[in-house]
């Protein structure tokens, strides 16, 4: 077993606060070993242990990957003209959804799962180590299981949104009997999840209830998009069936706040969403004053918010939806994995925890949003990432080499190239 010794670091999240200060649980001049792939000791730089291997990470801040809870990433096609359409004033209504899902239909599997891996690195080189990814684009037996399939290659939080919108030839209440009948056991085998689009112009409150009480019986955990258009039964709904998340929340009564802050269930903000779409962003100041657990994620999709970017979503968070940096950072690490109900991703827990971590060039972790620093490997058939060494460095003093390649560039190996600068 190798292990590997993080010292110098200028701050460190934990999101624990038994191991730091404050909710995110910050410890400063710190360091962190890791065995086999998990955290093993946290603590001061100076106490540190020794390790097989040792890096510096130079006064740089570390934080648990990122957590997505929220991405819609097995599509084809695009909604370019829809975008082009709300910034000339039209309202957005989720009608552009069957544009995607008549593309997805057309798409090969191999065009559906390059999509998929190009988000997915996309979201890595940008911190995001955990993600989940929706179907929803398929809306038939054959194509929502298919879109899982591939979800399926790519992460284990994978859920079933076949309840996203009605087929257009389809009659409501017959479409719902096959997302709960054939589609659902066609499709349950490659999901952990099932979710439904609760919203005016797709699933009302009775629908939505039989497409989650089916899911459940199938053995599916529950999630919600809720109260994204206006207000509407879904977070009540959420809150009712033990769901783990109501997604959106844009628009809330005070009986919606009251009924998520008694609740186990999270409320998953998308302010990437609002942003697409000029239209109001949800009240997250109101929602953490009410004691309810928040969570950031992208809802990365073609058409309302085309994004992978967590550090794009925490910037939107704080500057227009009113929490601090610290709370949007927890929110987009603790708080998206309480939404998928896990506790071994989005905080460091010795020595349970998965390293997931990732840095960035900046002294402060609540500087996020503005200065990620994580890049690629120059190799093109290398998905690792890593810490954009200061310039100067030369191969005998920089970090060589991760488990299979140069991953840290150099001046001597043909297999690297600098980093731009």
């Amino acid at each position: 077993m190798v292990s590997l010794l993080v010292t110098n670091l200028g701050e460190l999240v934990t999101n624990d606060p038994t191991l730091g200060d404050g909710p995110l649980g910050l410890r400063r001049d710190a360091a962190i070993v890791i065995e086999d792939g998990r955290v093993a000791w946290i603590g001061d730089a100076a106490a540190a242990p020794a390790a097989d291997e040792r890096r510096d990470a130079e006064g740089r801040a570390g934080l648990p990957g990122f957590v997505d809870s929220h991405a819609h990433l097995v599509f084809a096609g695009d909604r370019a003209a829809e975008f082009a359409a709300r910034m000339a004033g039209e309202p957005y209504t989720g009608g552009g959804i069957r544009t995607t899902v008549a593309a997805t239909r057309a798409a090969s599997d191999d065009a559906l799962r390059a999509n998929v891996v190009r988000l997915r690195r996309e979201a890595l080189r940008q911190g995001t180590t955990t993600i989940e990814i929706k179907s929803g684009y398929g809306l038939s037996v054959a194509d929502e299981a298919r879109s899982l399939r591939i979800a399926a290659e790519f992460t284990d939080e994978t859920t079933f949104l076949g309840a996203h919108v009605v087929p257009a030839d389809r009659e409501p209440d017959d479409y719902v009997k096959d997302v709960c009948g054939e589609m659902l056991a066609a499709c349950s085998p490659y999901a952990k999840w099932v979710d439904v689009f609760c919203e005016r112009g797709a699933f009302d409150g009775e629908q939505s209830r039989a497409v989650l009480i089916a899911g459940r019986k199938a053995g599916l955990g529950l999630r919600v998009h809720a109260n994204q258009l206006g207000p509407g039964p879904g977070v009540q709904l959420a809150v009712e069936l033990g769901a783990a998340s109501a997604d959106h929340c844009t628009h809330l009564t005070d009986q919606d706040v009251a009924a998520l802050s008694g609740s186990g269930t999270v409320a998953a903000l998308l302010p990437g969403a609002e942003f697409s779409t000029r239209s109001p962003y949800p009240d997250a100041r109101r929602l953490l004053d009410a004691g309810v657990t928040v969570a950031l994620a992208t809802d990365c999709n073609p058409g309302s918010s085309y994004t992978s970017s967590m550090p794009f979503c925490i910037a939107l968070a704080v500057r227009e939806m009113r929490i601090t940096p610290a709370e949007a950072v927890h929110a987009a690490t603790a708080g998206g994995a309480r939404a998928l109900r896990r506790d071994d991703v989005g905080r460091r827990r010795s020595p349970t925890a998965p390293w997931s971590q990732w840095a960035k060039a900046g002294r402060s972790a609540r500087t996020a949003p503005a200065s990620v620093r994580r890049r690629r490997c120059s190799r093109p058939d290398c998905d690792r990432s890593s810490w954009r060494p200061r310039r100067g460095w030369r191969s005998s003093t920089a970090p060589t080499a991760c488990s299979a390649c140069c991953c840290w560039p150099c001046t001597t190996s043909p297999t690297c190239s600098p980093w731009p600068t």
